[in-house]
Order: structure tokens, then C-alpha cells, then sequence
């Protein structure tokens, strides 16, 4: 079963932003999107400082985030990346396989990848996601490079904590085939 050893909280400051963006979309009655918390159960915890240390994953998770933007479902992962090379062993086949029958269901799947050393966010379609993973599995490259990426998909911090996704996911439905297109704006 894995565990989590506590090395400090990994992708802790993008999942902070996406979560004060999820308030403010909220607030705003522009999307009601929840975080999924990972059940695990503490093996050891650090009384003084009432800290878990060491814990194990209950199950596998899904993603890390999923609701409704204006009637449409979404279901989206937040992950960090300290180089221009994002490594797709971060995206599990569990996690694919959830986001793919989502897709089919009518939903629409992404991920939000930050990249701290140029500090700039990308929205990341679940099509193109998609490409990188089947190019992996065909034995091609084990990682995105930065200059793969769809130039216009980028996103800036709006005032330092502000992740304007909905701008990104706006693009995303106008890009996909008529019949999968809801003709409802969620910027």
C-alpha cells in the first residue's frame, strides 16, 4: 500500500491559489468547485507538534478537484513543476483512466500545471494531455517539454494568488468538436 512520509506539503502553493480562485468563483456564483481530499490513515504522528509523519493512502485517488461551471462538469489536477520538463510519471494511468470516462460522460477533464522556476501556469486540455501519455506508452519521451506546449494555453497569477482558469477552459470548449460544445460562456 503506498504511504506519505511528510516532507513538507508537495504542490502545496498552487493547490493554495486554485483553492482561494474556487472561493472567489464561488462567491462570484461562477463555478462550485470542490478539493478532493486523499483519505489516508496516520501510522505515526508527532505529538508535540500534534503533526501526522507517516501516514498510508486508504485508496487510490482520482484527481484533485471536480464540480460545475455553469452546468458543466469539471474535473481537474493541480500539479507543480520545478523545471521546464514535466515528467508524466506524475499522472497516474488510475487518474487517466478517471479523467478519460469523465470526458465520455460529457465532462471536461485538465490539468493545471505550475511552473515555479518561470512562475507562469498552464491549462493543459485533456486531448493533449492525452497525446503526451499515448506518445509515452508508444515508448516515445516520458515527459512534456515547456516548448511542446500550446502557446495559448498560459495563464498569469492575477494579483499573486488569482488562477484565471475559466479563461482557459472557455478556449477549451470552443476548440472541441460542435456536438461536444455547450454554447454556455463560463468567463
Amino acid at each position: 500500500m503506498a504511504t506519505w512520509n511528510s516532507r513538507g506539503l508537495r504542490g502545496s502553493t498552487l493547490e493554495e491559489y486554485v483553492n482561494r480562485t474556487n472561493e472567489r468563483y464561488q462567491a462570484q456564483g461562477l463555478a462550485l468547485i470542490q478539493k478532493i481530499p486523499t483519505p489516508i490513515t496516520p501510522v505515526k504522528m508527532d505529538k508535540e507538534h500534534r503533526q501526522i509523519t507517516l501516514a498510508y493512502f486508504e485508496q487510490r485517488s482520482t484527481v484533485d478537484y471536480i464540480g460545475a461551471v455553469q452546468g458543466i462538469p469539471v474535473c481537474f489536477d493541480a500539479k507543480e513543476c520545478r523545471t521546464d520538463t514535466f515528467p508524466l510519471h506524475n499522472i497516474h494511468e488510475h487518474q487517466m483512466n478517471f479523467m478519460g470516462q469523465f470526458e465520455k460522460q460529457g465532462g471536461v477533464s485538465f490539468l493545471l500545471i505550475y511552473y515555479t522556476v518561470r512562475n507562469c501556469l498552464y491549462y493543459m486540455r485533456f486531448s493533449e494531455l492525452w497525446k503526451f501519455w499515448e506518445r509515452r506508452a508508444s515508448g516515445g519521451r516520458k515527459s512534456v517539454r515547456f516548448e511542446e506546449l500550446t502557446p495559448g494555453f498560459f495563464m498569469e497569477l492575477k494579483n499573486g494568488v488569482f488562477v484565471p482558469y475559466l479563461e482557459m477552459l472557455q478556449k477549451d470548449l470552443e476548440l472541441r468538436p460542435e456536438e461536444n460544445r455547450d454554447e454556455g460562456d463560463v468567463s
